[in-house]
C-alpha cells in the first residue's frame, strides 16, 4: 500500500489538511480537467451532526459507507452537485468535502461547464457546487474510485494525487453554511490555504428546520 492509500485510510479530520494542494482530475466525455484543491471540509460520519450519515445509512448516502478513496457525490437544493472524498475504514462514513480549487488544466472545459461566468477568474471554482460543476461531476460519479494517475496517462474517471505528506501553513475554522449542530465554533472542520483567492468566504448559516446540513 502506497502513501496515498495510507492517507486515505485516515479519518476525515486527519486527512483534510493532506488534501490541500492535492490535484483532483476528471476525464469525462473525453475532456480532462485538473484542479488543485485550496479548501476542504471534514465530516465525521455517525458522530457528526453535520454529516449526511448522522441519522444512519440511507439509499441516498450509501456511497459514504464505501471504501476509502471513492467519491461520494450528492445532489442538493434541487440544482447543485457536491463531491467528497470518502476516507477512513470502510463503513465509517467519514468523508472530506471538496470546497474550492483552482484550474490546473482544462480551463476552457471548465468555463463551458460553468456557463462562461462573468465572475473573477479566481472565483471560478469557489464553493463546492462550482467545483463539482467545473469537474463535470454528477450522480454518475457517485461511488467511483479515485485513481492514482501519477504513473500513467489519464483514463476515464477520476484521479487524486499529490497529497501532502506533511501539511503545514493551512488554517482551520467553522464549516460554512452549516446550520444548527455541527456548524458552530466547536466544529472547526473547514481547512484552507491562506492567501488563495479561490477560497470561499465564511458564511454563517441561517437557522432553518432540520434537514441535511451540508452546503
Amino acid at each position: 500500500m502506497g502513501v496515498r492509500d495510507e492517507l486515505l485510510r485516515l479519518p476525515s479530520l486527519e486527512l483534510a489538511p493532506h488534501l490541500l494542494g492535492a490535484h483532483v482530475s476528471s476525464f469525462i466525455g473525453g475532456r480532462l480537467v485538473v484542479v488543485r484543491l485550496t479548501e476542504v471540509e471534514a465530516y465525521g460520519g455517525a458522530l457528526d451532526p453535520g454529516s449526511h450519515a448522522y441519522r444512519g445509512k440511507t439509499a441516498r448516502n450509501t456511497g459514504l459507507f464505501g471504501p476509502p478513496g471513492t467519491a461520494y457525490v450528492y445532489f442538493t437544493y434541487g440544482m447543485h452537485h457536491c463531491a467528497n472524498v470518502v476516507c477512513g475504514p470502510e463503513g465509517t462514513a467519514s468523508a472530506v468535502l471538496m470546497r474550492a480549487g483552482e484550474v490546473v488544466s482544462g480551463r476552457e472545459t471548465v468555463l463551458t461547464r460553468r456557463g462562461n461566468p462573468k465572475s473573477p477568474e479566481a472565483k471560478l471554482l469557489s464553493g463546492p457546487a462550482r467545483l463539482a460543476q467545473g469537474l463535470g461531476l454528477t450522480l454518475e460519479q457517485n461511488t467511483v474510485r479515485f485513481r492514482n494517475v501519477t504513473a500513467g496517462p489519464p483514463g476515464p474517471g477520476l484521479g487524486l494525487e499529490n497529497l501532502s505528506v506533511s501539511p503545514t501553513g493551512y488554517l482551520a475554522g467553522p464549516r460554512t453554511g452549516v446550520a444548527g449542530a455541527g456548524g458552530g465554533e466547536e466544529y472547526p472542520y473547514r481547512f484552507w490555504l491562506p492567501g488563495e483567492p479561490s477560497v470561499s468566504p465564511y458564511r454563517k448559516a441561517a437557522a432553518r428546520k432540520a434537514r441535511d446540513g451540508w452546503d
